[in-house]
């Protein structure tokens, strides 16, 4: 089996405060293959977008990685300065965020861009730049590029902007995408459009990509692999199509639970009560226990483990040692 192109080994993102540090990601270990889409999902505030910013480098001070290790291809690069963070950025790690309009600017049009980008991190010239980004416009989807390719940021529909920043990923010919949210603002139609042109991409160019979401249905239908988050914690990690038939963690179940079914009839979809707990108050123990209607002692005063290397309930301690026995 290949090594990781990305690998994070118990990252640990602190911000400092009067009362304490305050931990937005705890303890999450994850890597991804070369050709993978690994979802990364959860409510808002669960730590996705925060472990995603940590692997690009963009967390702002006063936040900080206060422990574990990123690995891109086995080389660290967690502790790198500035300078050498930003000739990995757009080279070797793309990104892809949820308001495509953020990643470009309106005073230029999306070829001198993608031409910019693609100098700036292949060393063209001018005019294999140019052509190199109308060979992206096309690989991405954008119909008559040859016609668009001198058009601004303003001259596309959404759909068609958020082809121009995965153009603009992909200017680098990175190793690994972070697409955070990439969809949220996007019709359904194009949504799904999208979310294909990203699945096909690493197949074809043998990428490894991490998918940020709060959407279990995104998850779903385009990773290979999910990583469910809650309170900066893994809860749950395994292949998609394990995941979303048979969870493992009551926080899983719940999300699962309150997806429509078009199979069977449900008076009413499973609602999880409660809400995320702030930095500054998560609780003791298992932090989903407040939520949980199966919570024992237990999940309220010790933090449980990843069992099995897949679910961080107690409930599972029983399985996993009659796993281990046999």
């Amino acid at each position: 089996m290949s090594d990781p192109v990305l690998e994070v080994r118990n990252l640990r993102v602190e911000f400092p405060s009067r009362a304490g540090a305050l931990v937005a990601v705890d303890d999450i270990s994850l890597s991804i293959m070369r050709g993978e889409v690994l979802g990364v999902v959860g409510e808002s505030g669960a730590g996705k977008s925060m472990t995603g910013m940590a692997i690009l480098g963009l967390i702002e001070p006063p936040g900080r990685i206060a422990a574990g290790e990123i690995r891109l291809k086995g080389e660290r690069i967690d502790g790198l300065s500035d300078r050498a963070l930003e000739a990995i950025r757009g080279r070797r790690i793309g990104a892809i965020f949820q308001d495509p309009l953020t990643s470009l600017n309106p005073l230029f049009t999306v070829g001198a861009q993608l031409a910019e980008t693609i100098r700036l991190h292949l060393r063209l010239g001018k005019a294999e730049a140019r052509a190199r980004a109308l060979a992206l416009m096309r690989e991405v989807g954008i119909p008559a590029a040859e016609s668009r390719i001198d058009h601004y940021p303003h001259q596309f529909s959404g759909g068609m902007r958020q082809r121009i920043v995965i153009a603009l990923a992909l200017a680098g010919e990175p190793e690994l995408i972070i697409a955070d949210e990439p969809t949220t603002a996007l019709d359904v139609s194009i949504q799904a459009q999208i979310l294909a042109l990203l699945k096909r991409l690493c197949r074809d160019r043998g990428m490894a990509a991490m998918l940020v979401t709060h959407d279990m249905g995104v998850i779903a239908e385009t990773a290979d692999r999910v990583a469910v988050l809650y309170a900066g914690r893994l809860a749950e990690i395994g292949p998609v199509a394990e995941v979303v038939r048979r969870p493992r963690h009551p926080y899983t179940q719940g999300l699962m639970g309150s997806i429509p079914s078009l199979r069977r009839d449900v008076e009413a979809l499973t609602q999880i009560p409660g809400s995320m707990p702030r930095l500054d108050a998560i609780p003791p123990g298992c932090a989903f226990n407040p939520r949980c209607g199966r919570a024992t002692p237990r999940c309220r005063t010790e933090r449980p483990p990843l069992f099995g290397g897949a679910s961080a309930c107690w409930l599972e301690a029983g399985a996993d040692d009659r796993g281990a026995a046999a």
